[in-house]
């Protein structure tokens, strides 16, 4: 008996070593599992935190995003608006100048095409008139048929006060004769016959704050000077009529 129960008591000894050394070890696993698991759900947190941040800043972005899309879209109407409107006026600056080119075309009516000219260009009136209408050679007084023509523009120009008037002088490329009183060069001919025509125009009504005189000698050529032809067609007075926006609706209305 005594010999049964050591036999059992070793086996129960055994099972009782095994027992506790499972448990020891499903107490490891489980320890493990929660360590394993507390982990994950940090690196849960963790991730979510992380999402929520860009999710806030994806948010924050569209927002911007939309908030700058509509800054420009109220930019790009406010451009459209100003283009529209830019185009608006120079159509009406354009009808404008026609306009003044047909009013002063129609008061200079009658004049050799050959000694007066009227065209627009780069949205100004230009009114070209030759040496042969206006000057005698080498001469700064206008003869009777320039000042003729002369006064019918400034009729045709009176009440138009915001108009400018630029009197350009221009000559051919031959020298002046020497000791040619009050003049050395074609700058001094020039300028002369543009500051005696200023004095034709304001006499006979243009305000003289209106008129400018400025002499370009030979600089300013509209053909070569190598014939007698080329050389006449430089010898000119260009009147250059540039009217100002206000005064460019003025006229739009009055037609």
């Amino acid at each position: 008996m005594g010999c049964v129960s050591q036999k059992k008591y070793t086996a129960l000894q055994t099972q009782y070593t095994d027992a506790s050394r499972s448990r020891d070890q499903l107490q490891a696993e489980k320890n493990a599992l929660q360590e394993e698991k507390a982990r994950n759900e940090e690196a849960l947190r963790t991730s979510l935190l992380t999402k929520n941040q860009q999710v806030n800043q994806l948010n924050a972005s569209l927002s911007g995003a939309q908030q700058e899309n509509s800054q420009l879209s109220a930019d790009l109407r406010g451009k459209e608006q100003r283009i529209a409107d830019m185009q608006r006026i120079l159509e009406q600056k354009d009808a404008a100048v026609k306009a003044l080119r047909q009013k002063v075309g129609d008061a200079l009516l009658g004049f050799n095409s050959q000694d007066l000219q009227v065209n627009v260009r780069n949205g100004k009136v230009y009114v070209s008139l030759s040496e042969q209408l206006l000057f005698k050679s080498g001469s700064t007084k206008v003869d009777p048929k320039g000042q003729e023509a002369l006064s019918k523009l400034a009729t045709a120009l009176k009440g138009n006060q915001d108009v400018n008037v630029l009197v350009e002088g221009h000559t051919d490329n031959v020298p002046i004769v020497k000791g040619t009183a009050g003049m050395r060069d074609n700058w001094d001919l020039s300028v002369l016959r543009a500051t005696e025509i200023t004095r034709i125009l304001t006499q006979a009504g243009l305000p003289a704050s209106q008129v400018t005189p400025s002499g370009r000698a030979q600089y300013v050529p509209v053909a070569q000077n190598d014939s007698p032809t080329n050389k006449a067609l430089n010898r000119r007075t260009e009147i250059i009529l540039t009217p100002k926006l206000d005064e460019l609706f003025q006229i739009l209305e009055q037609n």
